[in-house]
Order: structure tokens, then sequence, then C-alpha cells
């Protein structure tokens, strides 16, 4: 699976795992070194993440039900608690600095395929 923008067909993320059942979604990246440029970890439903136990930090995308982007945290450390506000229904979480600043805003739409 990858994250498309539909606004102008960019790839965001070449390779995204999704992680639907609680246990996964529990589990997470935890136990994961690294999880390397390109690639992120889609957990549904997911308002709020932790870093508790993570061995590198995360820039993380909340996005509501219809996969708008809700909002954008950029390289939260290990051992914090991070909530998508209002309306956060999904994330991706993707390991820190390999997404330019400027390639997602509010507002804008993910298409996963």
């Amino acid at each position: 699976m990858k994250a498309v923008l539909p606004k102008d067909g960019a790839t965001l993320v070449e390779q995204v795992e999704p992680q639907w059942s609680l246990l996964g979604r529990m589990r997470g990246l935890l136990g994961r070194p690294a999880l390397g440029p390109g690639r992120a970890m889609f957990l549904c439903p997911c308002g709020s993440v932790h870093t508790f136990f993570m061995k590198f930090s995360l820039d993380l995308v909340f996005l509501d039900r219809s996969l708008s982007v809700r909002r954008v945290v950029r390289n939260v450390p290990p051992n914090r608690i991070v909530f998508g506000g209002w309306g956060a229904h999904s994330v991706l979480e993707m390991e820190t600095g390999w997404m330019e600043a400027e390639a997602l805003t509010r507002g804008d739409r993910i298409e996963l395929t």
C-alpha cells in the first residue's frame, strides 16, 4: 500500500503498513530499531500516539475519517504522548526527517492505494 496526494498525484509514502487490529495498533512500531525512509505505518482507528519505549523519533500525520490532514506533528522523541485533536481518526507514523516540511498542510487529502 502507498499514500498518494490526489491534488497533484504525488506519492507521499512508497510503503505503508496498515494496522487495523487492536493488537497491531497497540504494538505499532515498538521494538523496531528503525522504520526507514519512504515507509510509514497507518493506524486506524487512532486519535493519539505514544512513543514510550521507542528507539527513534517520529513524524505524525493525523487524519480524519475522509483521510484529510487534521494535524502534522514533527520530530516527536521517545517517551511522549501526542493527541491528534478534534476529528482525528487515524495516523500515519513515519521516521523523523525524510519527509519534506512542505509536503503536507492541514486539509490536504491522502489516498491509500
